[in-house]
């Protein structure tokens, strides 16, 4: 079993033993699936930076004070 401890701002460094079993590198992205009382951690796909960007682009349309207003209780 490996372990970590939290710091006063609730983060952690990931073991390196994890770090070498997901092929993690600085600058890399994790996820976190929460499930029966369980987390599992996944490394995360590299985003193609030009296509979110692109892609946000068309989101505008849901950025008024009127959209926020209908879906902050969603």
């Amino acid at each position: 079993m490996l372990y970590s401890r939290l710091t006063s701002k609730f983060q952690t460094t990931i073991p390196k033993r994890v770090r070498e079993a997901l092929n993690l590198e600085a600058g890399d992205n994790v996820t976190y699936e929460i499930a029966e009382g369980k987390v599992v951690l996944r490394k995360a796909p590299k985003l193609d930076a030009a296509y979110l960007r692109a892609l946000q682009t068309t989101l505008s349309e849901w950025e008024t004070p009127e959209d926020a207003a209908a879906y902050d209780d969603l």
